[in-house]
């Protein structure tokens, strides 16, 4: 393990012993921030704009491939997670002991977010400071080393790069779209003509 890599965990991890006030917050951002993300694809996704739902699918599909080239370089490199072969670590949440190179939590927070500041620019940097704070909670709680959040944000950032200037240019991607909104409208219909009954009711 390289000697930078232990330091720069210590470094953060260390963090949450001093201020032990912080640690929840860096407990909820690292176990619970995912169901906002959850939330935030569904709520893009039925808006019901082409952008919107080209957005999401693409996040979708640069986390798939983020996962498959993460699969390579796990068996290029491996590392049980720092609570598991350091002592005094500042071990907040429970995790198995596995390979934790690179952090999968950090894909799925990177390649999402990253994909949504693609499309969307301006303000949408934020959610790029989400997943970096994803990133580092991680650490602070005691579950990776820096190493593995950073290759997982670069293999989730060329994953997503290549996905937003790819996939969108698919007409059979867009077809599928397509014919998933008319499947969707064609099935809320019956919904859609109640609720314009009792409307015009009052």
């Amino acid at each position: 393990m390289s000697e930078i890599n232990v330091d720069a965990f210590r470094m953060i991890n260390d963090i949450g012993k001093e201020y032990t006030s912080l640690n929840p917050i860096a407990i909820f951002i690292a176990e619970y921030m995912v169901f906002f993300l959850a939330l935030a694809m569904l709520v893009y996704w039925f808006t019901r704009t082409n952008k919107n739902r080209m957005m999401v699918l693409c996040a979708m599909i640069s986390f798939l491939a983020a996962e498959l080239l993460a699969e390579v370089v796990g068996r290029l490199h491996s590392n049980n997670q720092p609570f598991a072969e350091l002592p005094h670590v500042n071990k907040l949440i429970e995790k198995a002991v596995n390979n934790s190179f690179p952090s999968d939590h950090t894909m799925l927070f990177f390649s999402i977010c990253v994909t949504f500041w693609f499309f969307r620019r301006g303000w949408s940097f934020l959610w790029v400071v989400l997943a970096v704070l994803v990133g580092i909670s991680r650490i602070w709680v005691g579950v990776h080393y820096p190493a593995d959040v950073l290759v997982g944000a670069l293999i989730s950032i060329v994953s997503a790069y290549i996905v937003y200037r790819v996939v969108p240019e698919l007409g059979i991607v867009r077809r599928l779209l397509v014919l998933y909104d008319k499947g969707e409208r064609f099935i809320l219909s019956p919904f859609a003509k109640s609720k314009d009954s009792k409307s015009k009711d009052f």
